[in-house]
């Protein structure tokens, strides 16, 4: 894959001289290989995770050098998108099950064997949802997320992506977290390992997680995006507001960690076995 890297540095870098289909060759070699997974926005390293800037720079490429196209399938269905970014093509042998009834899947999303699709549900390009999660009804896995193993994304949960700048932490939610029903995961947040969004959590940049079993308070800094630890069980919350005068009773949205995960709470967020 260096060798695809660089080929799109140098694209990304001569973009205002690039013609269209000089870059198009390349362009299908890098879906090709965002499709099956084999390169990723981030991914995990022994300090956490990496942005890897050159696959963000090459779907933005997709999007600059894309032109209108009409996919409509007759004249009640019609839509219309970038000619570099149609639909995913999915197969039966990639063990992919997806519910009829409105999802769409992007071109240069990958979705591994196992995953269950509910609809309608969206999955944009640059996402990485790895084996056995379900994605429940009017869910979004925003561009470039990244979704881990056995995760439960309930319905209505908005995985926010992180396309722009190339730099910047996408969404990330590491293997066996339950993010429950209407839940917003936005700004780069990263939700450690078996965490429980309880419904209705919002996690962005701007709103604070305070922890109650260890007495801190989570916040993102500027270079480190909010990271919910493992285990954490957070609810949705709120915090007086300052200033008093007109202001005075208001309260602020804030989460908070509650406890962390036991064996109880391993048997209310047990994923059913039998919708696999």
């Amino acid at each position: 894959m260096e060798r695809l890297r660089n080929q799109i540095e140098t694209a990304f870098d001569r973009k205002e001289s690039l013609g269209r289909e000089e870059f198009l060759p390349l362009f299908r070699q890098f879906l090709e290989a965002l499709d099956r997974g084999e390169i990723r926005a981030a991914e995990p390293c022994d300090a956490g995770w990496k942005v890897n800037e050159w696959v963000k720079k090459g779907i933005l490429l997709g999007f600059r050098f894309g032109v209108l196209q009409d996919y409509s399938i007759n004249g009640s269905f019609r839509y219309f998108d970038k000619d570099t970014y149609p639909l995913k093509r999915l197969r039966i042998e990639d063990g992919v099950r997806v519910v009829p009834g409105g999802t769409t899947i992007r071109s240069g999303a990958y979705v591994a064997p196992g995953v269950v699709i509910m609809p309608p549900a969206y999955v944009n390009v640059g996402a990485y949802v790895d084996e056995g999660t379900m994605i429940d009804s009017h869910a979004l896995v925003g561009s470039c997320a990244q979704i881990g193993r056995r995760v439960h994304l309930s319905a209505g949960a908005q995985i926010g992506g992180v396309l722009e700048p190339v730099g910047a932490m996408p969404v990330i939610i590491e293997d066996d977290v339950l993010v429950g029903g209407n839940c917003g995961v936005y700004e780069g947040t990263i939700v450690g390992r078996r965490a429980v969004l309880a419904a209705g959590t919002i996690l962005t940049a701007s709103i604070p997680v305070y922890d109650m079993v260890k007495g801190e308070v989570l916040r993102a800094e500027k270079g480190r995006p909010l990271r919910i630890p493992e285990n954490a069980v957070v609810v949705p919350g709120s915090r007086p507001a300052t200033g008093g005068g007109p202001f005075e009773g208001l309260h602020l949205q804030c989460a908070v960690i509650v406890k962390y995960r036991d064996a109880q709470t391993d048997r209310a967020t047990a994923l059913e076995e039998a919708l696999r």
